[in-house]
């Protein structure tokens, strides 16, 4: 028996080979994601909640050192918009990007630098990140985080001495 497609559905094929391609390709060339990202860090910094609520999935989660606490949408935005402070900067390196089909991870380190209740000095806090983003119908999105800290200036000050022992 011989089977032929009917020309419309055979002439439709590479249309929707096309369409589906389209839809696996990462929301953004990387070198732009990347720029996107710091966007994103800078967002955090100084509490943009609109462009947070842009960015972020509907669905997205932060999951932050040691699960110390998990963070959905709602949380991020609403932390944005009342800041309990804005830190002095946040700035990422040694970013990298491993791409699947319509998702991108993108991974670094990412520097926290928070003013000291002086206000002239600060303390640095790295973490070792990985964020995932994803091209949907509504555009490139920011679905996942992971934060681990890595380091901490505070680490780096001299514990205080204890107290010498006095005789009587």
């Amino acid at each position: 028996m011989k089977f032929t497609l009917p020309l419309p559905l055979f002439a439709a094929l590479p249309l929707a080979l096309a369409v589906q391609t389209a839809q696996a390709a990462p929301c953004l060339p990387v070198a732009d994601l990347i720029a996107r990202d710091s966007q994103y860090e800078e967002a955090m910094r100084v509490g943009d909640a609109a462009f947070l609520e842009n960015l972020l999935a509907e669905d997205f989660v932060w999951v932050h050192n040691l699960v110390s606490s998990i963070d959905d949408k709602a949380a991020m935005v609403a932390r944005a918009r009342k800041p309990a402070s804005i830190p002095k900067a946040r700035t990422t390196s040694g970013v990298q990007a491993q791409v699947l089909g319509d998702t991108v991870v993108l991974r670094g380190q990412s520097t926290v630098d928070a003013w000291n209740v002086d206000g002239k000095t600060w303390r640095s806090n790295r973490y070792q990140f990985m964020r995932t983003y994803v091209n949907t119908a509504a555009g490139c999105k920011l679905l996942a985080v992971q934060t681990m800290k890595v380091w901490s200036s505070e680490a780096d000050k001299p514990a205080p001495k204890p107290a010498a022992a006095q005789l009587p």
